[in-house]
């Protein structure tokens, strides 16, 4: 086994934007005084093995449609390289489902009581989160090559992953959670989105239909700022809510780093060379969960 193409495959560069949404959730719940470690370690986990799987079945899914041929200008693929088998990673596919439907049940078990028609739900939200992660590009129909990746992106990465990380630690549903968790969820379809213009050439070429190829080049540039000042703009009607003290604003400093990518954005005119700028916006994203949560818990 090669095990180092097995890492490459896990890219594990993404983790840490998975991650990210999983920190604020957590962190505004021990803003709240309703912390619980045992939800926070199970949640972590799952979302570890939700990112692997969908990192895996985006592998496997744009090898079989062709998309990641010599056109492609970010990192070499496993399948599409040979270093992995189509076999092998169909199995590991598998396997990630099963690790994360596991881990999803035990972090079910550990933040609830009693089996009830809410812990049901969860778990349904949980299935759906498995699905999403595998359909990106794999099936008859993904939705990635539909021009909804954008979309569930904003969900999971957003939504569910910060709104229901705090829900299972305070079993509560305090809306104004929407506010920073609609601020990752567009972090992340920025992320996203700077991925695709990087690829809208060798996309559009093999009929993968994603928010940039069917906006242009230019125009994914004005939805880019769209994402990043919205996201911006949430933050700071959250802190405004509960306004306790000015160095809340603290937890706003690493918008510099994302302000500073969107300014990068609008000057270049080359796909390829945003390939440079998505490891910025990623740890942007990352350093936002970081000190956003951390200044609610400290001022």
């Amino acid at each position: 086994m090669d095990l180092t193409a097995w890492i490459g495959a896990f890219r594990l560069r993404t983790l840490p934007l998975a991650l990210s949404t999983i920190l604020l959730g957590s962190f505004i719940a021990a803003s709240q005084g309703v912390f619980n470690f045992r939800t926070f370690s199970w949640a972590i986990l799952t979302t570890l093995f939700l990112q692997i799987l969908s990192n895996l079945a985006n592998d496997l899914g744009d090898s079989l449609k062709g998309t990641d041929g010599e056109g492609r200008i970010g990192p070499k693929r496993a399948v599409q390289s040979g270093r992995i088998s189509t076999s092998a990673m169909k199995k590991a596919v598998i396997l990630f489902a099963v690790f994360s439907l596991a881990s999803g049940i035990r972090l079910i078990q550990v933040s609830f009581e009693d089996l009830s028609l809410l812990t049901l739900s969860i778990f349904i939200v949980g299935l759906i989160a498995i699905a999403a992660a595998i359909n990106y590009t794999l099936g008859s129909k993904p939705y990635g090559y539909m021009g909804l990746g954008d979309i569930f992106v904003f969900l999971f990465f957003g939504i569910v992953g910060v709104f229901g990380s705090y829900f299972l630690h305070s079993l509560e549903f305090d809306l104004s959670v929407l506010l920073p968790a609609s601020s990752i969820g567009l972090m992340s379809v920025a992320v996203l989105n700077m991925n695709n213009m990087r690829d809208i050439e060798n996309d559009a070429k093999n009929s993968k239909k994603t928010m940039v190829v069917a906006l242009g080049f230019e125009r994914a540039k004005a939805y880019h700022s769209f994402l990043i000042i919205t996201a911006f703009i949430c933050s700071v009607i959250y802190l405004l809510l509960d306004w306790s003290s000015g160095l809340l604003l603290l937890g706003l400093l690493p918008f510099l780093l994302l302000f500073k990518n969107l300014a990068f954005v609008w000057k270049n005119d080359e796909p390829a060379a945003l390939n440079q700028e998505l490891k910025k916006i990623a740890l942007g994203t990352l350093l936002f969960s970081l000190c956003f949560g951390a200044s609610l818990i400290f001022f």
